[in-house]
């Protein structure tokens, strides 16, 4: 009786056991990749890797925006090696990238550029060839126009995951993560639109998606030889599990593998001290303040004087005081504007006297709107900025506008409307309630599905099945030739033999009739 209480004390302790509070026997040793130049995509990047190295990891990562070592973190900076995109000229970068097209064929040739790169750096050749003495545990990469990775994590037999700034990218999905969103329901990354809603928007989506996926994978065969030897699709790393700058708010919903997990938001940290001339000039607004800013890809002031003007005469009749963030000198500067060529925007979000938020539609400052509760009026310029506004005129916190055909008119009723009608902060603050109701925070989910991958070698039962089927079979092509098959061969082996019942009927007629 003693043997069998201590037996069953024994199981019920082993059941009491949570098995996700099981950490990784050591830390893990990390390798990362970040392959684009872009403020906000290290920005998410960087978040990532934060929360693991606070959790007693070691990173080493390659980085075109190098901050310093610091424990269990060490950089190889790429920042010579990459052509930076920052500040870039308004209307340079609307003709160059704000058409989906056009944009799809220069992020293929650059992502190209920016892989081979990293792959010829001498850090990395001698990582790839010290793979023995050097044991890394998992390979962490952001993938933009396709997969640039799978060498070294092939090389180093290491499990990949990827880190998405944004949603995934629409043509990749296929690729990554084995499914396909159905382009009726899920807009493409590239759109203009939250929802295809019209048979215009489900149209121009399906013809985008089918024509970037047949561009990147034409791209792809052409460029086959990649970094000294063939660059076979058949051989790619899968990722064991895709971090994404997303999140319910922000997104519309979707089918998703269980591999995709939505950390939006993680480059949040809590709100430092406003430096004391902004924070003065915000609180001693008596109707509160506006922000304006484009981040830093885009140069404000390049914006075509006629609509700097638009901008400028607008401003100038609102109550509010105005933060602009502006490079150099503005000239007739309206005397309710402050300029300067960075602000604290998380910490001016924030404060309790923000009225709205002028933005393009990056998604960190969409993020830090959100989670400040805050009107937005989004001006998007290329990529997925028309996208991310036009999913928080969906929540009913925003206002889109077109930058090309703003006007003092346009901005003035837009501006007027967003912050006197409640609706929009209403809107806005329950956006930022159900932001905030999550069961852990982006960190946390960092860390627990990093150490999940590593503890499972790779987690391979989370990736679909789908990832092993071609096209032809995932699209059930060759079920329905054979269903279609077989109803043709049975209506036509109906048709003969009703074709020989007829006969026989006709010649039996024939003889009674003589």
């Amino acid at each position: 009786m003693q043997m069998s209480t201590a037996i069953s004390l024994s199981l019920l302790l082993w059941l009491s056991i949570d098995l996700r509070t099981i950490p990784v026997s050591e830390a893990a040793r990390i390798l990362a990749v970040e392959t684009v130049p872009g403020k906000s995509h290290w920005n998410f990047m960087s978040s990532v890797l934060r929360s693991l190295t606070d959790a007693g990891h070691s990173v080493t990562v390659f980085t075109p925006f190098p901050d310093g070592d610091r424990e269990n973190y060490t950089e190889v900076d790429m920042s010579r090696d990459f052509p930076f995109k920052l500040e870039l000229d308004v209307m340079y970068t609307i003709k160059q990238l704000g058409n989906p097209i056009a944009l799809i064929n220069v992020v293929s040739k650059i992502f190209r550029i920016y892989s081979s790169k990293i792959h010829g750096k001498r850090e990395m050749i001698e990582i790839l060839a010290s793979r023995t003495r050097v044991k890394y545990d998992l390979l962490i990469a952001e993938p933009l126009s396709f997969d640039c990775v799978s060498y070294i994590a092939d090389t180093l037999g290491v499990p990949v995951i990827y880190s998405v700034p944004s949603t995934l990218v629409s043509y990749n999905e296929r690729l990554f993560t084995g499914h396909l969103s159905n382009p009726a329901l899920v807009s493409n990354l590239l759109a203009n639109h939250a929802v295809p809603s019209t048979f215009y928007q489900r149209f121009t989506n399906t013809a985008l998606l089918t024509y970037s996926m047949v561009k990147t994978k034409y791209d792809q065969i052409v460029n086959r030889f990649t970094y000294g030897r063939p660059y076979d699709l058949a051989q790619i790393v899968h990722p064991s599990i895709i971090f994404q700058n997303s999140h319910y708010v922000t997104e519309s919903s979707k089918p998703l593998t269980p591999n995709v997990i939505y950390v939006g938001g993680i480059h949040l940290k809590p709100a430092k001290t406003i430096p004391k001339d902004i924070l003065d000039f915000i609180e001693d607004s008596p109707q509160g303040v506006i922000l304006f800013t484009f981040g830093s890809t885009i140069n404000v002031s390049s914006l075509p004087e006629h609509i700097e003007k638009a901008f400028k005469e607008a401003l100038a009749d609102v109550p509010q005081r105005v933060l602009w963030k502006y490079e150099g000198e503005m000239k007739d500067k309206p005397k309710n504007v402050m300029t300067k060529k960075w602000f604290p925007q998380r910490e001016i979000l924030v404060h309790p006297k923000v009225k709205l938020f002028i933005s393009h539609g990056g998604m960190s400052g969409v993020y830090e709107a959100v989670d400040a509760g805050v009107p937005v009026l989004g001006i998007p310029v290329f990529f997925d900025q028309p996208r991310n506004i036009e999913h928080l005129v969906l929540a009913g916190m925003a206002i889109s506008m077109d930058l090309l055909t703003t006007s003092k008119e346009k901005l003035s009723n837009a501006i007027s409307k967003l912050i006197n009608d409640e609706s929009y902060a209403k809107n806005a603050k329950i956006a930022s309630i159900r932001f905030k109701d999550r069961p852990m925070t982006p960190q946390q989910s960092v860390v627990y599905w990093t150490e999940y991958v590593i503890r499972h070698k790779g987690a391979p039962h989370l990736k679909s099945h789908a990832l092993n089927l071609t096209w032809y079979q995932y699209l059930l092509l060759d079920v329905m030739i054979v269903a279609l098959t077989f109803v043709f061969l049975v209506t036509f082996l109906v048709y003969k033999v009703l074709k020989c019942i007829r006969k026989y009927v006709l010649k039996n007629d024939k003889v009674k009739s003589h």
